[in-house]
């Protein structure tokens, strides 16, 4: 059987469709479809004849070659490329001839749009049966669609390996091969590493700050010491009255990261969320300047394209219902509602685990139940991140297309905002309830909260340890085995399509010649062998460090060494995301953008998030407030003068409440330890006749207050001044394209004739010329 078949006249390919990156020697094609071997007259075989009739009628140029798949090389006709250029009014071809289509200019770009043009005519050809590309790859008629890899030596060299991890990125070379999307995308990560560094320094310093007070803290010494602290116990069957100076460990850990250094800490953080947004402002602008990315206009670019595949085509209007935005605002609160509702079981897990683990035979999971319960909540909370990625994927595509929206631009923007409302849910209702909920509801010895009537909730043992220890584990899980399975699963796969797909060699007989290969056959195999992307495949990237970056502002009072685990991540993750593209996928379709999109605006809600959910973990999470009030209000040094004295002495013992043991709930009354011991205590500020508030409750409750509105004021007006005092765009932009506006207006000006003279007409519009020059 022939391999190579030309099912339209080969035409010369012009000089000027080159591309930096192949070989001089190679076939230009621009896109490749992939299909099965079809019986002759069979369905499938006659919609995909269908199709590629419609492109031919488009002036297309389809090569076929057959294999154990039949692959179909496009290459589009150079008309439409002019016409691309002209009706964008392109700089470089405004002095073209219209007639001389070998007239193109050749940029770096130029094979770019090329591939951007021909995906877009694939995807909206229309056969007679009024079927796409997409309805009939859903029909299996073609299994495949891309562009093809060119020779890119330099970006292997440069980027896609692990030898280059801490050099500079080649963005204008990767822009040169993927796009601006793609460059952009890589631009702003590789930025957004780059200012990680001092959040990373200033976590670290944070720590080591703590680490010094690690055993020379008053509040460690006096939990320390308190040999002779009877506290109430920690769950209602096989638990027994414990000793406060168990935990001398677990509160030195606390209060190394529960000191004065989280709450500059904190507010340095909300400072940094709002330079590194404004930096990465100007970044942007000098990238869109220097790539001349302010004139290009998406919607305008989209209706050319349009015009271009069907000159009778008419626009798709902008549309708005509010019955149908009224269902999807419905169905996404009830999804919002569903992921809030699994927080709640994992609450309930971790009440249930603590319950179990007490109650063990075994002494570690007994001795150390409330830590267990925390670590395997932590982990069960990461593997319904998992599960719960995958469903709402499908849950805001559904609300996507309820939507029905104009454009892919604005399908996009709809997917992000859903999706990442969404996965915010899933990633932060847990931390939302340790933070601000567990052990403000469980109520007291002799009157807890319980669930179903049986088991109470957790008992406060140190909230920002607790948040501590989740967030540890969910980002080191999150990073280490998402990159492992990232980078492991396209690599496992690549081996094993290489490996199903190779052609097996014919064997020749003897006195007869060896068909030479057609150099496309091996190339279109390779290229086909690489794992499939999709629209979503950068959407994917963004999606998991804005995550990230969450993780790293939102909660950083808790865990100070989130920006350390984000660089190292980042680091790894850049040249990890380059392999997978240079070696182990298909080439993405360039997509051009002048900026990261709706992820700016997502960024800057993270922001403001960031500033409120730190002030609250300092004012409610943390005991900087209850230590601070018993300072200045409550401490022997207001009572007395000693200058000598630390002012939170005797801080433990104001902290804890006193139960008497005969007010114990009947069924859940624990044996006594001693039968002089009538009481024990339990952290709150409570009266120990009637269990009500003490007024020092309410002190601290209006001093937490008070500094929430305080702190999210201080940072929310230092934000505006820092988004203030660092313009968007740098000067030397402006005053470029100050420039560039008035010369081109010099320019437009030598067409006009501003005078009036003998023999002279005056021309009002460029299109009195038009007759003179006909």
């Amino acid at each position: 059987m022939q391999d190579e078949i030309l099912l339209t006249p080969f035409r010369e390919f012009p000089a000027e469709d080159t591309d930096s990156f192949a070989s001089p020697n190679e076939e230009k094609w621009d896109f490749v479809l992939v299909s099965d071997i079809h019986e002759m007259g069979s369905e499938k075989e006659i919609k995909r004849k269908k199709f590629l009739d419609e492109l031919s009628k488009k002036g297309f140029t389809i090569k076929k070659i057959e294999d154990t798949k039949l692959f179909y090389g496009v290459h589009a006709p150079q008309h439409i490329f002019w016409k691309y250029q002209c009706l964008l009014k392109n700089p470089n071809s405004r002095q073209q001839n219209s007639s001389a289509y070998h007239d193109i200019p050749v940029t770096t770009s130029f094979s770019l749009f090329r591939i951007r043009i021909v995906h877009f005519i694939l995807q909206n050809t229309v056969t007679s049966d009024l079927e796409k590309l997409h309805d009939l790859m859903k029909k299996k008629v073609f299994e495949a669609a891309f562009p093809l890899h060119k020779i890119r030596e330099i970006l292997k060299k440069k980027w896609a390996r692990w030898r280059v991890l801490f050099k500079e990125q080649p963005i204008e070379e990767i822009r040169c091969y993927f796009g601006e999307k793609v460059a952009l995308y890589f631009a702003w990560l590789g930025w957004y590493t780059y200012l990680l560094i001092f959040a990373a320094l200033a976590g670290l310093a944070t720590v080591a700050a703590g680490a010094t007070v690690f055993s020379s803290s008053q509040v460690s010494k006096e939990i320390c010491d308190a040999n002779n602290t009877i506290m109430c116990p920690l769950c209602d069957q096989n638990c027994s009255f414990w000793v406060l100076a168990d935990t001398c460990t677990y509160a030195k850990v606390t209060h190394m990261i529960d000191n004065e250094a989280t709450v500059v800490f904190a507010m340095f953080m909300a400072i940094w969320a709002t330079v590194f947004l404004e930096l990465w402002k100007r970044e942007r602008a000098n990238v869109a300047t220097s790539w001349d990315l302010y004139g290009w206009d998406e919607e305008e670019e989209e209706l050319a394209l349009q015009l271009i595949n069907n000159p009778q085509h008419e626009p798709r209007l902008y549309q708005h219902s509010y019955f149908r935005s009224t269902i999807v605002l419905i169905l996404a609160l009830l999804m919002i509602m569903v992921l809030i509702g699994i927080a709640h079981a994992l609450v309930i897990y971790r009440a249930v685990a603590m319950a179990l683990f007490t109650q063990s035979k075994v002494s570690l999971l007994s001795k150390h139940a409330d830590i267990i319960a925390v670590m395997t909540g932590a982990v069960l909370h990461y593997i319904t991140i998992v599960i719960m990625t995958k469903v709402n994927w499908h849950v805001a595509l559904f609300l996507c297309d309820l939507e029905k929206p104009r454009t892919f631009s604005q399908r996009e923007n709809n997917f992000t905002v859903k999706i990442f409302l969404f996965q915010f849910f899933t990633n932060f209702s847990s931390l939302i309830y340790i933070a601000f909920f567990l052990g403000r509801i469980n109520g007291h010895p002799g009157h807890y909260v319980r669930i179903a009537g049986h088991w109470r909730l957790e008992e406060v043992s140190g909230c920002i340890t607790d948040l501590f220890i989740q967030m540890a584990v969910i980002m080191v899980l999150k990073q280490t085995i998402s990159n492992i399975m990232e980078y492991l699963i396209p690599l496992i796969s690549h081996q094993l399509r290489k490996k199903k797909k190779h052609p097996k060699k014919r064997s020749v007989m003897l006195g007869e010649e060896e068909e030479a290969e057609d150099p496309c056959k091996r190339q279109w195999l390779n290229n086909y062998e690489l794992n499939e992307v999709n629209v979503f495949s950068l959407f994917n990237e963004y999606l998991e460090i804005v995550i990230q970056y969450s993780f790293t502002t939102i909660f950083v009072a808790a865990f100070p060494l989130a920006p350390l685990l984000a660089l190292i991540n980042n680091v790894i993750e850049i040249h990890m995301d380059a392999i997978k593209m240079m070696r182990l996928r298909r080439r993405m379709v360039p997509r051009k953008a002048k900026d990261i999109g709706i992820w700016l605006q997502v960024l800057e809600a993270i922001g403001i998030l960031a500033v409120i959910g730190n002030g609250l973990v300092i004012a409610i999470t943390s005991d900087f407030i209850p230590v601070q009030v018993y300072k200045y209000m409550y401490s022997p040094c207001m009572r007395e003068n000693h200058t000598s004295m630390d002012c939170s002495t005797g801080y433990i013992n104001n902290s804890l409440s006193v139960f008497h043991i005969q007010d114990f709930e009947p069924h859940t009354k624990p044996p006594v330890p001693h039968p002089t011991e009538l009481c024990c205590r339990y952290r709150d500020y409570r009266n120990a006749d009637d269990y009500t508030y003490t007024v020092q409750f309410w002190h601290i409750f209006a001093a937490r207050l008070a500094f929430l509105i305080l702190f999210e004021h201080v940072a929310l007006c230092v934000k505006l001044i820092a988004a203030w005092y660092i313009p968007d765009v740098p000067q030397k932009v402006k005053n470029k394209i100050l420039t560039e506006k008035h010369s081109n207006l010099r320019n437009e000006l030598r067409w006009v004739m501003p005078w009036k003279g003998p023999g002279v007409v005056r021309f009002q519009d460029l299109s009195a010329l038009k007759p003179l020059f006909l």
